[in-house]
């Protein structure tokens, strides 16, 4: 859907061109999955430096003299730095937050170091997997991935990874939940999940390319009183991108398309986008299984 929007309005409409382009944006989700997955690293690491900093003061509080350092020693951050594979990508990446000026890494330390979850986290110095595990968790809910300085780095690399952020941002979160002693789920998958996944993105975005001045027709035809030009250009995509599925994958259930392209419009489009959506291919579902034009293999699939 970004790439197609970045034809559409592009003024170099070359669809080989634009294919690479879609298909190195999506290969960008893996940089933001290391990227996510080096924070911790890279936040445990300051923690050893600022703490020893805190004591070392000329007049250093008991607090200070004190502190307890077990997020450094913290089991899932262990985990991932001993894991030879995660941890060569992930330096390939982490130079982001080091290497930039707006010293995020010493930021959000402190913000969690001040927080009520920070000093629960260190009022023993016993730990517990189970415990280490909780802590991080709660400190990407509530210090990471809403962090707006995090996002405006994001955003200098990519415009697209803030769409992909929360999906990104869960696959991490998930994984970290999901790993119990000694069975790390901490594992880096490409972004295709096989080459049926790679084909069907490849096939969407070239088929919606080739075939839009006819789906453009089909909702200009149903779109009562509207111009296209008065309809939101991420309208136009996602209904596009839909009839496309709908009249080019035999595969695809009907339902399925429909519910899909209408969530994806809550989230990116307008408020009223949702209904408009749902009008016109309700429309087109109707006329075109009557017609034969929408075919569909398998039980079930016009369903």
């Amino acid at each position: 859907m970004q790439s197609l929007y970045a034809y559409f309005t592009s003024k170099d409409q070359d669809l080989a061109k634009a294919q690479k382009k879609m298909l190195r944006q999506a290969d960008s989700i893996i940089h933001l999955y290391f990227l996510l997955l080096s924070l911790p690293l890279a936040l445990a690491q300051f923690s050893k430096e600022f703490l020893n900093k805190q004591k070392n003061k000329y007049f250093p509080t008991d607090a200070d003299k004190n502190a307890n350092g077990k997020f450094a020693d913290n089991h899932i951050i262990r985990l991932i730095a001993e894991d030879e594979v995660l941890l060569s990508q992930i330096n390939k990446v982490s130079g982001l937050w080091l290497n930039n000026d707006h010293d995020i890494i010493r930021k959000l330390f402190v913000k969690i170091w001040r927080s009520d979850l920070y000093k629960a986290y260190t009022i023993s110095s016993q730990s517990s997997f189970k415990e280490d595990k909780e802590f991080l968790l709660s400190v990407f809910d509530n210090f990471i991935i809403d962090d707006e300085l995090l996002h405006h780095i994001l955003e200098e690399e990519s415009i697209f990874w803030m769409d992909d952020l929360p999906f990104v941002a869960n696959i991490v979160y998930s994984q970290i939940k999901a790993t119990e002693i000694g069975v790390s789920r901490i594992i880096a998958t490409a972004v295709f999940k096989n080459n049926d996944d790679k084909t069907f993105a490849e096939k969407l975005f070239n088929k919606t390319i080739i075939n839009h001045k006819e789906f453009e027709n089909i909702i200009s035809k149903r779109a009562k009183n509207w111009d296209l030009d008065r309809i939101a250009s991420m309208d136009q995509i996602l209904i596009m991108m839909a009839l496309c599925e709908l009249i080019y994958f035999d595969e695809i259930p009907v339902k399925v398309t429909l519910n899909e392209y209408i969530e994806v419009a809550k989230y990116y489009s307008t408020i009223n986008s949702k209904s408009f959506i749902n009008g016109i291919l309700d429309k087109v579902i109707s006329e075109y299984t009557k017609s034969g034009k929408i075919k569909k293999v398998g039980r079930g699939l016009l369903e």
